[in-house]
This record gives C-alpha cells, sequence and structure tokens, in this order.
C-alpha cells in the first residue's frame, strides 16, 4: 500500500470515528454516551474525549468552528450550572463528576462513584477547547472562562482522603473508595492537572508518592515502565508530548514516557508474534492487547482445548488476562509511538476483518477464536463502539498526523506548571 493510500485510509478512519462524537451526543447539554446502546448513559470521560475532538474537527474541516464552539458552550455550560453537592442524585461534588450520568437530565445514574481520573479526562478535554476557541468574541471568550472556572473548582486535594496519593473516587451514601491511584496508570495525568491546580492544588509529595510502586522491567529484550493493558501507555500521552522530557523515575532510567511507550508497543507486537496461548490470528501485524468487551463470560472446547472468555476485561500483556481478544483501536493510539507497525496493523484489520468496520470506524474489539459461526470466519465481533475507544482513534491519529493534540496543550499554563512541579524538565519544557 502506497504512502498516499495509507494517509487516505487513516483520514477515512479518523473522519469515520469523529462521528461517534456528533451523533452520540445530546445537542441540549453537550453530554456524550459511554457507548451505543440505546439506553447507554453518558460517560463524562466521553465527553472530555469529545471536547478536544471538537478542536480536530474544525481543523480537519468536518465541522465549521461556530457549530463546534455551540457544542463546546452547551457542554461546558452544563456541567458549571448542574447540581454540584452531597446529594445522592447530583452532577458532581466538590469539582468532581459522577463517573456515568443520565443523558437528558444530566444527573447520577448506576449509583457510580465520583471517578477522579474520569473527571481528570473531562478537565483535560475542556481545557483543550479553552486553548483551542482563542477568538475575541462572546462565544469563544465564554469557552475560555468557563473552561477556566471548572478547572479552578475542582478540589484535587481533597480527593487525597488525608494521604498522599489520591483516591479512585467517593460515593455519598460509603464515603472514599478504598483504591488509590499508585503505581504507573493513566492517573499520570490526573496527577499533573493536580498539581498545576491554582485553587486546590495536590502538594508536591503526592506525585513521587505515586511513583513509588513503579515497575521497570525488560521483556523480549525491551526495557519500560510495566503496564499490562496497552491503553495504559496510550491515555496520558492524548494530551501531553512527553517526548525527552523527564521527571525523576525517568532520569534516573536515562528514558522517557514516550520512549517506554513505544517499547511497550513492541512488547505486545512481540508477544502476539510468540502467541504463547495459541489464539486465532495473532501475528506480526494483528496485536492490540487492552481493556475492552470481550464475548464472554463463557467457556468453551477449542480445537480440543477448554478456553475461558471474558466479558469487559482489562486484558493485559505478557501475564493475561488473554482470552483472544483484540482491540483495533489499541492499535491505531499506538500510531504516535511506532508507525511502522502500527500502519501495517490497521492495513492487516482492514484487509482481513473488513466485517470489523462500520459506521463509526472499527468495532472496538473482536476474538477470532471464540466459536461463532454467524460473522467474523466463525469468530466474535463487539456489537457496537464506546467513547471511551473512539476518543482514542481521533487524538492519537492526529498527534501522529499533525501533533495538533500536543501542541495545543504546551499552550496551555496549568498543564506546564503541573509538569513542572511534577519535576518534569527538559525537552519542550
Amino acid at each position: 500500500m502506497t504512502h498516499v493510500s495509507a494517509e487516505h485510509s487513516l483520514d477515512k478512519l479518523q473522519q469515520d470515528t469523529f462521528q461517534y462524537f456528533l451523533q452520540e451526543s445530546n445537542p441540549e447539554n453537550g453530554l456524550i454516551r459511554d457507548n451505543t446502546r440505546p439506553d447507554a448513559p453518558c460517560s463524562i470521560a466521553a465527553v472530555g474525549f469529545g471536547l478536544t475532538a471538537y478542536a480536530v474537527g474544525v481543523e480537519r474541516g468536518w465541522i465549521g468552528r461556530a457549530e463546534a464552539a455551540r457544542k463546546v458552550l452547551a457542554t461546558l455550560r452544563f456541567f458549571w450550572k448542574s447540581p454540584q453537592n452531597a446529594e445522592p442524585d447530583a452532577t458532581g461534588y466538590r469539582g468532581f463528576y459522577y463517573h456515568f450520568l443520565d443523558m437528558t437530565t444530566g444527573r447520577r445514574v448506576w449509583a457510580c462513584e465520583l471517578s477522579t481520573i474520569d473527571t481528570a479526562i473531562l478537565i483535560m478535554g475542556t481545557l483543550a477547547a479553552g486553548a483551542y476557541f482563542d477568538a475575541d468574541d462572546e462565544q469563544e471568550d465564554e469557552i475560555r472562562s468557563l473552561a477556566d472556572a471548572l478547572y479552578r473548582r475542582v478540589d484535587w486535594s481533597w480527593a487525597q482522603n488525608k494521604a498522599a496519593t489520591v483516591t479512585h473516587g467517593w460515593k455519598p451514601e460509603s464515603g472514599f473508595l478504598n483504591y488509590r491511584w499508585e503505581g504507573y496508570s493513566e492517573a499520570l495525568i490526573l496527577y499533573i492537572l493536580g498539581l498545576g491546580s491554582p485553587t486546590h492544588p495536590l502538594p508536591a509529595e503526592s506525585y513521587p508518592a505515586s511513583t513509588i510502586t513503579y515497575q521497570w522491567e525488560n521483556l523480549y529484550g525491551y526495557d519500560f515502565l510495566f503496564a499490562g493493558p496497552l491503553f495504559i501507555h496510550q491515555l496520558s500521552h492524548i494530551w501531553i508530548d512527553f517526548r525527552e522530557i523527564q521527571d525523576e523515575f525517568m532520569r534516573a532510567k536515562g528514558s522517557d514516557y514516550f520512549q517506554s511507550s513505544r517499547n511497550a508497543t513492541y512488547v505486545q507486537q512481540h508477544y502476539a508474534v510468540l502467541n504463547p496461548r495459541e489464539f486465532a490470528g495473532y501475528g506480526r501485524y494483528c496485536w492490540g492487547i487492552t481493556a475492552s468487551a470481550g464475548p464472554g463470560p463463557a467457556i468453551h472446547e477449542v480445537a480440543g482445548v477448554k478456553r475461558r472468555f471474558f466479558g469487559y476485561r482489562a486484558r493485559a500483556v505478557p501475564y493475561g488476562p488473554d482470552d483472544g481478544t483484540l482491540s483495533p483501536w489499541a492499535a491505531v493510539a499506538s500510531l504516535p509511538f511506532a508507525p511502522e507497525i502500527a500502519v501495517p496493523t490497521i492495513e492487516h484489520f482492514d484487509r482481513n476483518y473488513p466485517e470489523m468496520t462500520s459506521e463509526y470506524g472499527f468495532k472496538c474489539s473482536f476474538n477470532p477464536s471464540f466459536p461463532n459461526n454467524d460473522s467474523l470466519k466463525g469468530g466474535w465481533i463487539s456489537g457496537g463502539y464506546y467513547g471511551i475507544d473512539q476518543g482514542p482513534v481521533v487524538l492519537m491519529i492526529e498527534n501522529y498526523r499533525s501533533e495538533f493534540v500536543w501542541n495545543l496543550m504546551k499552550q496551555c499554563p496549568y498543564v506546564v506548571a503541573g509538569l513542572r512541579r511534577a519535576g518534569f524538565q527538559r525537552g519542550w519544557l
């Protein structure tokens, strides 16, 4: 496949995936569905991805600037004015928001948690919109003002619950969750936002406390900061260009988070080539093991081997869980790190699994080993789409093509301040 046709297919994939944020949103309040099931609630993380994606859509000519600004403004106005209190059916509390909200009322659903990481993703999207809509007019002035106010309202230090690290969340019925953001995870952006806050900042010691349990590993000849699911190596990189900037941990290793994620991408490919559990489809250009929906829970005998299949699970390399489920979006989101293996992998999916592509680009996951005679040459394909899978596709394709999101966030003083307070130095900082 030539460079021109590869560029064309990436453009089409990116544009098709972007449509999710236009079609699966409520124009009245800007809320975006967690997934394509008709009764799905809003996921606040999907909203954070959408707010960033609208800027990409304007740059690519898929949506007019005024229309995108209207969508963003409806969203930010909703979050600013929605109920912020300790009542069980509020929208948020202390500047944080509940993980899932009713698409119409914007109130908490499913007795879900006030989520610190999903709020961080929402706030990153809010700040991205504030950085992008910089025109001197009434609409864009209000976007910037609301983005700033929403960020300043988040009480990061409260979420520590009197310890060094940040909790996963809180429920009005039972208080803080027991789990904390410790060790390498997608919460890198959470700490950067918390440290950069001018109003309720995390103390400087919270960041090193979160890195104490980092595991530096060598797998298949690649040195990297270990995390099994691929999304952990990608999520914070959607907004932050980690090339050649280092915190204390990476200075000691003579590496950076970008190089670590590049190596993690190669570890994924190497694992798929070795295919120790002998699943169908795995190979040099067929990889992408991450948190995803799956065909289970189920147990089936496949070619004489009893196999256990999972539903939604954080699948991981190399220690598992691995049930043969692959996520095309995870390979796409590795484009900025290792395009030389990600591009041919995308082409492989296009060529060999055309039924995996529908109106919003690649379906979120598939499992060629699952016994099912209806589709995919006897395998399983996820029925729909998740907003948290769609966002990384749109935004990481854009970082690969133009570095747009990275360059946008370099203009955000809060992100820069957070990185510096976390001890990042060198490079573009």
